[in-house]
């Protein structure tokens, strides 16, 4: 039978409904970790000539899939010089797993590892490349060197399996099954790499999301070492975007849900069942639905607008063609179970499920939540950060970042954009948000901050900061108005934000998500992240920059530029200054003049280093007259990557004018980077 397209697809229209439904709640991972390091090695260029602009060459063009494939061919071809170049064993391989190209010719590739031939879980790392082709910088999942003790197993695949089992059981899941054998893996992720078992078990969780629970066990000595939900949840639908144009395609006389134009996604009616792909939709007409909850044509039109949408808008916006980059469309199901009140991505099938909620009566569909549950796919095949801790925050935040801003991409006046989550459901059945964005905590469980706990949070809640550090960044700090919703965002040191606006915080994100971001990620590598990105869109002495700054202030992750938090003057030194790897210190001078008599007893001393391993440096302030002060010795510090913290020195023996330095010596080999930037406050 011979078919053609019919991207142009109406659905008819009724006024906007909300009922209550429970969504965007649950749990999952990708490759969990406990392990969580910061984000980039290499100084971002510096500011444009064109305020505001982004810096020419600096964005991520939009490629094919025939280029794309090709730049992985190339990855491919070299990858075992790359693994040289980067000093890894003997025994390691690397895995090639996404690619990005900005205009000016830089190459980003995103590896996996192996040892030996196993997967190493929690090894992924980010190579970026000159246009050239000389290695520029590398972030790193992991920095421990793998170097396993062994990679013979002592105990028994079936002790594993038994585990993963009791570990289900104890999650009260409902008929658990071993899904995939045991198979031996290289565990990474949190401390000293160890050969161990990644069992998967599958079934049905207590509230009847298919479970994928993945189940780490030491092979030497039996112990689990970790274990997280691979099902990733969320919400979406044109029971609440009204009437909406969406892809199709003929065959003969029949028509159905799929939209050619954007990589085949097909929409699925899963009619109540909980298991395989479903009923493609299809008819005799080219109209879906009636806007009402109880035509199930509806909630597929919805889904398929959803997706739809998200697909044009990582399109456009951020030039990636698909959540793989490939071209590649996923596909939908709705109509998922009875009563099921809520909506997941899985890797394992490639799609988004909506269940219908209370009563069947609220799919699960709004645009918010489609892209939600699609930005799931895009982390984990980007970033991949780890479903557990501070990691699993920023991988539901990133979720919602990119569900409200496809909100905003989609001008729909029946679901206006907005800084709310879940807004068109009406999950808590009094027509408030699941979330919000500008205040997290207005939701009575979300943090506005991060503290440093906050790890041990759910990363429905553990997202909050991230939310809220995503909407300082776009609209800034105290009360508005936007699109007709009021918002008022405080901030942790009471201190105002200017926003820098959303088409700008968006790209920042997206780069760092896709360049700077790794599985292990935490909220202090997002700063550093979101900064190198900031850095290279627009440079380091741009008003975006300095914007990030003061937004991850404002939620308690790092200082204001020049130390601030209490005003005073500042005098401040943003040029970079490498750190050679294991040699001489290295001096960063800022002069100060205009000062009367001594320094005080509470100089504050701002530090922003980028390294890879502090405890290697030793850190200093030298004063005019050549009088040092320590302000970390070597040793100390832990085994964090970058230094962002400001320093009170009693300097009140000390004139104040005169050219005032940073001492920074790496005083080990391996680990590399630079001074970025450091400042004086005197109060």
């Amino acid at each position: 039978m011979s078919s053609s397209s019919s991207p142009r697809r109406r659905t008819s229209h009724t006024p906007t409904r909300r009922a209550a439904a429970l969504a965007l709640v649950g749990v999952s991972a990708l490759i969990a970790a406990a392990v969580q390091s910061g984000a980039a090695t290499a100084a971002p260029v510096k500011a444009p000539q064109a305020a505001g602009q982004a810096i020419p060459g600096s964005e991520s063009v939009r490629l094919t899939p025939a280029q794309r494939a090709e730049l992985i061919r190339g990855a491919n071809a070299d990858k075992a010089a790359t693994a040289k170049e980067l000093g890894l064993g003997a025994q390691e391989a690397l895995v090639v797993r996404d690619v990005l190209k900005d205009a000016d010719g830089t190459v980003h590739t995103r590896y996996e590892r192996t040892y030996a031939g196993l997967p190493v879980l929690g090894g992924d790392l980010v190579v970026e490349s000159t246009p050239a082709g000389a290695t520029a910088s590398v972030v790193k999942a992991t920095r421990a060197a793998v170097k396993p003790a062994t990679t013979t197993a002592k105990v028994p695949a079936a002790k594993a399996e038994a585990q993963a089992l009791s570990a289900a059981k104890a999650e009260d899941a409902k008929s658990p099954d071993v899904n995939r054998a045991p198979r031996k893996v290289i565990w990474a992720a949190n401390g000293t790499p160890t050969v161990a078992y990644e069992t998967v078990v599958g079934g049905f969780q207590h509230d009847g999301t298919p479970q994928e629970l993945h189940v780490v066990t030491d092979a030497t000595s039996g112990a689990k070492l970790y274990e997280w939900e691979a099902i990733e949840t969320g919400t979406g639908n044109t029971v609440y975007s009204g009437q909406v144009t969406i892809g199709s395609t003929q065959s003969g006389s029949t028509y159905n849900l799929t939209d050619a134009t954007r990589g085949s996604h097909k929409t699925y009616n899963l009619n109540r069942g909980t298991s395989g792909t479903g009923t493609l939709f299809s008819g005799p007409d080219d109209v879906w639905g009636n806007g009402t909850a109880s035509n199930l044509e509806s909630a597929g039109a919805d889904a398929a607008y959803g997706a739809q949408l998200t697909w044009d808008y990582y399109k456009n916006v951020h030039g990636r063609s698909g959540i793989r980059g490939d071209g590649v469309g996923a596909y939908s199901r709705v109509h998922y179970g009875n009563n099921y009140v809520n909506a997941f991505w899985s890797d394992s099938c490639f799609c988004m499920t909506y269940g219908d909620g209370s009563g069947n009566a609220n799919p699960l569909t709004s645009i918010d939540v489609a892209a939600h549950e699609m930005t799931h796919g895009l982390t984990s095949n980007t970033a991949g950060l780890n479903y557990s801790g501070e990691s699993g925050g920023l991988n539901e935040a990133t979720s919602d970042i990119f569900g409200a801003t496809v909100e905003f991409y989609a001008a729909n006046s029946s679901d206006v954009g907005d800084y709310l989550i879940g807004e068109e459901i009406n999950i808590n059945g009094d027509g408030t948000p699941l979330r919000y964005m500008d205040k997290p905590s207005k939701d009575g469980s979300s943090y506005d901050n991060w503290y440093s706990g906050i790890g041990s949070a759910d990363v429905h809640y553990s997202s909050g900061p991230a939310n809220h550090f995503f909407y300082l960044l776009s609209e800034g700090s105290g009360t508005k108005t936007i699109n007709g919703v009021s918002y008022n965002s405080p901030t942790s040191d009471g201190l105002p934000v200017t926003g820098i606006g959303r088409d700008k915080a968006e790209k920042i994100w997206f780069r760092a998500l896709t360049t700077k971001f790794t599985s292990t990620t935490n909220y202090a590598g997002a700063r550093t992240g979101t900064l190198a990105a900031a850095g290279e869109l627009y440079g380091t002495t741009s008003a975006e920059y300095t914007a990030v700054q003061h937004a991850w202030a404002g939620i308690a992750v790092g200082a204001r530029p020049g130390g601030g938090g209490g005003g005073g003057t500042s005098f401040e030194s943003t040029t970079d200054v490498s750190i050679p790897d294991n040699g001489a210190a290295v001096n960063s001078p800022v002069t100060v003049s205009g000062r009367t008599g001594n320094a005080p007893s509470n100089l504050a001393v701002a530090v922003d280093i980028v390294h890879t391993y502090v405890g290697d440096l030793r850190v200093q302030l030298v004063a005019p007259d050549g009088t040092v002060y320590t302000l970390k010795a070597y040793g100390t510090g832990g085994s964090a990557d970058n230094l962002n913290t400001t320093y009170t020195v009693n300097a009140s023996s000390e004139v104040a004018n005169g050219v005032w330095n940073l001492r920074v010596q790496d005083n080990a080999a391996v680990d590399t980077g630079y001074i970025n930037s450091w400042a004086l406050t005197f109060p």
